[in-house]
């Protein structure tokens, strides 16, 4: 399916001398933009942070798909360079922003019909700490949104998020959907469980585990129940909501099909990949003994944080909205699971 952009040079001259290609009046460059009769609508702004991240490009993509202009809200342009090819040329501008400062955010959200936030960190580093990123930037953005009159607010949080949590992330993630909706009500809450997808940190960590130990470990003792969503449907259910007015103020709980506990998430792993490995359980206080030393390596496998998150289930409350609420259909991690873990197959890929 082809599209044809037709640029003005008006347009590549805006684009050179800043960030947002912002014409006169604050408006977008993008009006100039002309698409082929198939694709003609109108053509909407939407400003993602996060969105080079692993569930940022796929949010990216589907929009791009769509035929909206995207602003790829990030510390690096460079190094987002990589998301271009998703769309045709010009239509996925990365624009450097920090995430705590109220000017960037202000200048890159700008006439955006739609802002998206999918910043999260799974562990801290420096100045990446959850309060600062989980909470303070996402209360900036909602600020900044409302400021500039910004219609759609969509921000990502966690199943499983409560400020009462002993999990500093939990925590963190929860006291972030209030700053959100404090500035913002009629944001909309995405609380996806573990997103699995070829680029994931969760059964790619333990596959590649199984390429040097001869044990898995299961932490806790494997009970702690998960309900594993496609990064795919992910990003499918954000693009559908951002077009939903009676999605707008809901929290949506993201899970797949098929709920697991970790013991039986292992067990599928190795039965993928073709190898055998023993299932170590291992105790939650020795967890956390053993994450105190591998927190400070430069990417952690496992941090005391994440052992008290993983004393808490992450499936979809019965009373919850969900993904079927978005017209989105869950696909199984049986169905696609296979095709990225078959690079770890003790007899290769064939």
């Amino acid at each position: 399916m082809t599209r044809v952009f037709q640029f003005s040079l008006l347009c590549e001259a805006t684009l050179a001398l800043t960030p947002l290609g912002l014409c006169k009046g604050g408006r977008s460059c993008h009006r100039e933009i002309a698409f082929s009769k198939k694709w003609d609508r109108k053509m909407r702004t939407i400003t993602i942070f996060g969105g080079s991240g692993f569930v940022g490009r796929y949010v990216v993509e589907k929009f791009a798909n769509k035929g909206d202009l995207i602003r790829v809200a990030v510390r690096n342009p460079v190094a987002a360079n990589f998301l271009k090819p998703l769309g045709e040329p010009g239509q996925i501008i990365p624009v450097q922003t920090s995430l705590l400062s109220c000017e960037d955010i202000a200048r890159t959200i700008q006439g955006a019909d739609v802002v998206i936030n999918l910043v999260g960190i799974l562990y801290e580093k420096g100045s990446q700490t959850f309060e600062a990123l989980h909470v303070k930037g996402a209360g900036l953005v909602a600020q900044m949104a409302v400021e500039l009159k910004i219609p759609t607010l969509l921000h990502m949080s966690a199943l499983g998020a409560n400020k009462d949590s002993s999990s500093r992330y939990a925590s963190s993630k929860a006291r972030g959907e209030e700053t959100v909706l404090k500035h913002f009500p009629h944001a909309t809450i995405f609380r996806p469980s573990v997103i699995f997808g070829s680029e994931d940190k969760f059964l790619n960590r333990f596959a590649e585990m199984t390429l040097f130990s001869p044990f898995l470990p299961l932490i806790g003792g494997g009970k702690t129940r998960f309900q594993p969503v496609y990064v795919g449907d992910v990003a499918e259910s954000i693009q559908k909501a951002s077009v939903q007015k009676e999605a707008r103020g809901h929290t949506y709980e993201l899970g797949g099909p098929v709920v697991y506990t970790f013991s039986e998430l292992m067990k599928f792993l190795l039965q993928e990949i073709h190898r055998k490995r023993f299932l170590l359980p291992v105790p939650f206080k020795l967890a956390k003994v053993i994450a105190m030393m591998t927190q400070y390596l430069p990417t952690p496998p496992l941090t005391p944080d994440q052992v008290e998150l993983l004393k808490t289930d992450t499936v979809v409350s019965p009373q919850a909205f969900t993904i079927e609420n978005l017209s989105v259909r869950p696909k199984a991690l049986e169905a696609l699971a296979s095709l990225y873990l078959a690079r770890y197959y003790s007899s290769g890929n064939f």
